[in-house]
């Protein structure tokens, strides 16, 4: 029987009540009395000299109260990266400074010049179109290895070149992964692009500010995926606020896949305008804005190279890669194609040598970043596209390829300074292969031909690192902030509990959750547990949701808080029974003294807790509240196995996903439900970039797909109903709850299994010199590769 409460049941989600009736609390649903409106003007030009910024007559307009500039924010800090790369020399990166406002140049389509502060947003907007901007146009540059050829367009004239940096990792591995080759059997190369990528959550970002002139306190309320960290930059770097005088919030968030962790100029702007103005302040981005102000994701350019023995044994892999961070460094966008991509090239596999290099590199386009998955996408695809490729090349079965070279003993340390604690990869392909009927493949395939159709199959695996930790070490790998987690659980005198967390919920399903956990070990009600999140105030500190991290590290700071409460409440417990400490047991929501009938009910040791007239305040203290900051020691490793089937028209190129498969293990599970619809999410998001997504620039600099008519998002019937599996579970052996992360799963495994599928399918239409196809496999772009 399935549970119904606690860890491993699946009640529905609680949230969803008031997001399905209309009473989500949305950043743009909050308006304060008396604010203002403000409205951007960003360059419609990717690089040019700012000569000249005449506001007088915009100033002059109807409701008006005031235009900004960059001029308004010198001498003052810009947005900060939160991440400091250093090269493969011992050289740390090239940082240009990122003003609020442009300052002497724009350097991508959208940078904002000016900002206009209204009554309303409409005479913002009106008064930005009579801002004069006098920009003397520059050359752009766009494609990376351009930019990094002598006498290219320098996006930041204080910079040598446009080479952020270039990273080889292990460094000391290359002669001997060069060696590797030269002795190789055969050796399987491939070229292949991750194209770029626009988040699109449904809500877009919102920025409110204000300021209480009578205390000097500012708040900002904003659609972010991380408040506290927003607070800690925005304040110490950027305006220069202690963090005691400056609150932020974020309410219910519509989506972020990442590109919401990051601090915004639009941010500081708003808080910073509302206390220049002593009135609050409010923007909200349209969706044109948001396609060339939100950080863009992906955006690589690899070859990569497989060495395999005479007897088929991985022995070596190398890669090199380019990988763009648009105009400016966003929050974290150094570690992705580092330390977030680098680490993940052994997949699955016992490859005993690899070594990666990275060039990142500076263009006239929107700044890169994380988006869902945020480096393991793009480490899982070029890996498991090129080992498809050799499959092919030695004429054996893709899966048999890879379950040779499985990594079948734990805890193992690759040699890209990971170790996987747990693993079972040989029991997610069995459990694969039970879903998808691979015997009964060449019946489908044959029933397609008949209908003038091709069918194709791909096989991947996956791994990624999430809950990425611990301090010490990412401190080393030029993190500039901890990676820990805090909740403080609050138990109230009737037995009710409130759980601040530092983690943020937008879209999760934190609020079903994490009370199963709290509900789980204290044998009490989930709905005696409430959970708040998203504010500055009210949670001691927390550094937010991205890298699928709230439950491996968020939720077991929830578990270490509690089990502080329970320590406290058996010390009560034992005092009312009048027995010892250690005889004490919680058990389905009371406490009893082992092996006796005595016993005492949550709710009374908590009442006590707070009416202490029958215990010893000289050795318990009143109340019952704990606070836990926790800090994972190693990063959780969950893993899977991916098919996709495919019907392909060779009339019109167009690929039709006939199905799709995931086994996964996450370890422990708490909520299936939320689980399977997490995985369902970015299989979505996955499945939407290997087919139909993809941000394209012209060689000015100009944003080809900025809008919906020109950036293909995927649509339900653009999707088959996914057949999942989380019943693989291989427990995390360094966190409380033996969780590993589902999140970004899917979005990491799906893209590689639908190339596959494609590739399958044509080469057994006989169309053998087709080895590859980039992203995104438009029915324009097959139709030209099978007619080519």
């Amino acid at each position: 029987m399935p549970k119904d409460h606690g860890i491993g049941a699946s009640p529905k989600r609680r949230e969803d009540v008031r997001f399905l009736t209309g009473n989500g609390n949305y950043t743009d649903d909050i308006n304060i009395h008396g604010q203002a409106y403000v409205h951007f003007l960003r360059s419609d030009v990717a690089h040019g000299r700012i000569n000249k910024v005449d506001t007088e007559a915009a100033a002059a307009m109807p409701g008006v109260v005031r235009v900004f500039t960059g001029a308004d924010f010198e001498g003052m800090g810009g947005l900060p990266c939160g991440w400091q790369v250093t090269d493969k020399h011992g050289e740390v990166m090239q940082e240009p400074a990122h003003p609020v406002l442009a300052q002497g140049k724009v350097r991508h389509v959208g940078d904002p010049i000016a900002a206009v502060v209204a009554e309303t947003y409409e005479q913002a907007r009106d008064a930005a179109e009579a801002i004069e901007v006098d920009i003397e146009d520059l050359p752009a540059v766009v494609d990376m290895k351009a930019a990094l050829q002598d006498g290219a367009p320098k996006v930041h004239d204080d910079l040598k070149n446009n080479l952020c940096y270039d990273w080889g990792f292990v460094e000391e591995n290359k002669p001997a992964v060069d060696e590797a080759f030269d002795k190789a059997a055969h050796v399987t190369t491939l070229e292949l692009v991750n194209q770029r990528l626009v988040a699109n959550p449904m809500e877009p970002r919102v920025a409110v500010g204000d300021y209480n002139r009578s205390t000097d306190d500012s708040t900002l309320y904003t659609t972010s995926q991380n408040p506290h960290v927003i607070r800690l930059l925005m304040g110490a770097f950027v305006l220069g606020i202690p963090e005691h005088k400056l609150r932020v919030v974020a309410p219910d968030v519509g989506g972020g896949f990442g590109t919401k962790i990051f601090h915004y100029a639009e941010e500081a702007f708003c808080t910073y305008a509302a206390r220049q103005l002593a009135r609050p302040v409010k923007w909200t981005a349209s969706r044109s804005e948001a396609f060339m102000s939100d950080a863009h994701g992906r955006d690589h350019v690899t070859k990569i190279e497989l060495a395999l023995d005479a007897d088929n044994n991985f022995t070596a892999l190398r890669t090199e890669t380019y990988a763009n961070m648009g105009a400016y460094l966003s929050t974290f966008a150094p570690s992705v194609p580092t330390w977030l991509h680098g680490t993940l090239m052994a997949g699955n596999y016992k490859t005993p040598l690899i070594y990666v290099n990275v060039k990142a590199v500076f263009t006239n386009t929107v700044p890169v970043d994380a988006y869902r998955g945020a480096g393991r996408p793009e480490a899982t695809y070029q890996l498991e596209r090129v080992i498809d490729k050799a499959a092919r090349e030695l004429g054996v079965d893709p899966i048999e390829l890879r379950r040779q070279n499985f990594i079948t003993e734990f805890p193992y340390a690759t040699p890209v300074a990971v170790e996987y604690d747990t693993g079972d990869y040989n029991a997610t392909m069995d459990k694969l292969l039970e879903m998808i009927d691979r015997d009964g493949f060449e019946a489908r395939a044959e029933e397609s031909k008949k209908r003038g159709k091709l069918r194709g199959l791909g096989v991947n695996c996956y791994i990624e690192a999430c809950g990425i930790a611990p301090s010490n070490l990412v401190g080393q790998l030029g993190a500039r902030a901890g990676l820990y987690e805090s909740a403080t659980v609050r138990v109230n005198a009737t037995g009710g509990i409130t759980v601040m967390t530092g983690s943020h919920s937008h879209g999760q399903g934190h609020e079903t959750a994490f009370p199963q956990v709290i509900a789980e070990m204290l044998g009490i009600d989930e709905s005696m547990v409430e959970i708040v999140h998203g504010d500055t105030s009210k949670v001691p500190m927390g550094m937010g949701t991205y890298g699928s991290r709230s439950l491996a590290v968020g939720g077991s700071a929830m578990v270490r808080a509690t089990e502080k409460v329970i320590n406290k409440a058996k010390k009560i417990a034992a005092h009312l029974l009048e027995a010892s400490e250690a005889d004490i047991e919680l058990k389905d929501g009371a406490f009893s003294v082992a092996g006796t009938d005595k016993s005492v009910a949550w709710g009374d040791v908590t009442l006590a807790a707070y009416v202490p007239h029958n215990y010893p305040l000289e050795d318990i203290e009143p109340g019952l509240e704990e606070t836990a900051f926790y800090d994972p020691s190693n990063f959780t490793y969950p893993a899977g196995a991916y098919a996709c089937e495919i019907e392909l028209d060779p009339e019109t190129g167009k690929v039709t996903i006939e199905s799709f498969a995931a086994a996964d293990d996450f370890g422990n599970v708490v909520n299936p439900m939320i689980v399977s619809g997490q995985v369902h999410g970015g299989l979505a998001q996955g499945i939407g970039q290997a087919l139909l997504e993809g941000a394209a620039y012209d060689e000015n600099g100009q944003l080809l797909t900025g809008s919906y008519m020109d950036y293909a998002m995927p649509r339900a019937d653009d999707m088959p109903f996914f057949e999942v599996d989380h019943s693989c579970q291989t427990p995390c052996t360094h966190n409380p709850l033996g969780v590993k992360g589902c999140g970004e799963a899917g979005a990491i495994g799906s893209p590689p299994a639908v190339v596959n599928a494609v590739v399958d399918a044509l080469q057994r239409a006989g169309k053998t010199d087709v080895t590859h196809i980039d992203m995104p496999l438009s029915p324009s772009r097959v139709w030209a590769v099978m007619n080519g």
